[in-house]
């Protein structure tokens, strides 16, 4: 029983922790709307109601649509070549060693130095958002799988293959329940960095999509279309990584 009231009151913890925050963030934003004036900022609740009826516009939701089509296809690519790169240098010390430090380097350069050769081979439209969003999110992929898979137990890996089972018997009933939330945290980390790099792409190169959006309403100086559309993507990506969260951290949990 007291183990429930202890849940429930960490939870209401965390519901009264998240308003707080919430409102001081609010409160924030007023104060800094009313130093810095209608010229660099939009209100908080006017940007709140220009959200909500950005919603409602015609002209919104092809653009959300193309934004995520994209943002889709290089979660994909991202999370499967990641995974499937990341398992292959796990499972190699020798190749894994020689690989993490050019990755690790890559990973820390600024991808925006590469986008004038994206646009090179793959010109101006899905397939350069896509392919810039992959270079931002299937690098920490890698490196947390292959980290996550090179720290198994070797004795695990040695019994298994004693036991005669196949390289998917291996992978599926070994190496991926060990390195699952390791490998997890890789996916939370790429999501978010194939989202951003595929917004900045439809920001510097693209015809529509929520970065053209934004950069349309940067050229026109709409301060409250740029804030509406700011606050709107910074929700959703609060929330899906909110989500993301729990997820990752139930799986901590049960490791």
């Amino acid at each position: 029983m007291s183990t429930i009231a202890d849940r429930l009151w960490r939870r209401w913890i965390g519901v009264i922790d998240t308003v707080l925050l919430v409102g001081f963030f609010i409160l924030a934003w007023q104060i800094l709307y009313e130093i810095a004036g209608a010229v660099a900022l939009s209100p908080p609740i006017a940007t709140i109601r220009y959200a909500i009826a950005l919603l409602g516009s015609a002209d919104f939701w092809p653009n959300v649509f193309l934004t995520f089509r994209a943002f889709g296809i290089a979660l994909v690519i991202s999370i499967g070549g990641g995974l499937a790169l990341g398992l292959l240098l796990g499972l190699n010390r020798l190749l894994g060693e020689a690989y993490e430090p050019v990755l690790v380097a890559f990973y820390t350069v600024p991808k925006v130095a590469f986008y004038p050769v994206i646009l090179l081979f793959f010109g101006i439209g899905v397939a350069a958002e896509v392919a810039f969003g992959v270079i931002h999110g299937v690098v920490p992929v890698v490196i947390f799988t292959m980290n996550a898979v090179a720290t198994i137990k070797p004795v695990l890996l040695k019994m298994s293959r004693s036991l005669g089972l196949s390289r998917w018997q291996l992978m599926t009933t070994v190496v991926m329940p060990a390195a699952l939330p390791e490998i997890f945290t890789g996916f939370r980390v790429g999501f978010s960095l194939t989202l951003v790099g595929t917004l900045l792409s439809e920001m510097f190169g693209s015809r529509a999509g929520l970065g053209y959006m934004l950069m349309q309403a940067i050229g026109l100086n709409s301060v409250r279309l740029i804030m509406s559309l700011t606050l709107l993507i910074v929700v959703f990506a609060v929330i899906a990584n909110g989500l993301l969260l729990l997820v990752d951290k139930r799986l901590h949990h049960r490791a």
